[in-house]
């Protein structure tokens, strides 16, 4: 396929996925970087802190990733999978100590994050 040739629907459908998953792992990675995790010990803000990098760093590749769908391979699988890992250690947290207030907001992460990784893998799949 010639670079300039139009994006086929199913890259089009895995660019957008990994776009949204690179704004939200941008802006959160940003946002929880600046405000840690207040009335907490030492210990857990710089745990916080530092995964709010690497939440960061994944936005950046989600992003060069969605830019360059054409070339991309087994990286947009490995992406899709740590995004779903993502979504069941939310579920494991609300199975293990309840759903964080309010409730519509972290089921409105959760869904996505359970739900994105199986329409990006199967649209680059069904697009090899």
């Amino acid at each position: 396929m010639t670079p300039d040739a139009p994006l086929l629907a199913s890259q089009v459908i895995v660019r957008a996925c990994l776009l949204l998953v690179a704004a939200i792992a941008l802006f959160g990675g940003t946002v929880q970087m600046v405000l840690g995790q207040p009335d907490t010990s030492p210990r857990l803000d710089n745990v916080h802190r530092f995964m709010a990098g690497a939440y960061f760093s994944m936005g950046l590749i989600c992003l060069w990733a969605g830019i360059t769908v054409r070339q991309q391979g087994f990286l947009v699988y490995l992406i899709a999978l740590g995004v779903l890992l993502a979504g069941l250690g939310r579920l494991l947290s609300i199975s293990k100590v309840g759903l964080p207030e309010p409730r519509r907001v972290w089921l409105a992460y959760l869904v996505p994050e359970l739900v994105i990784p199986f329409v990006m893998a199967g649209a680059h799949f069904s697009a090899s």
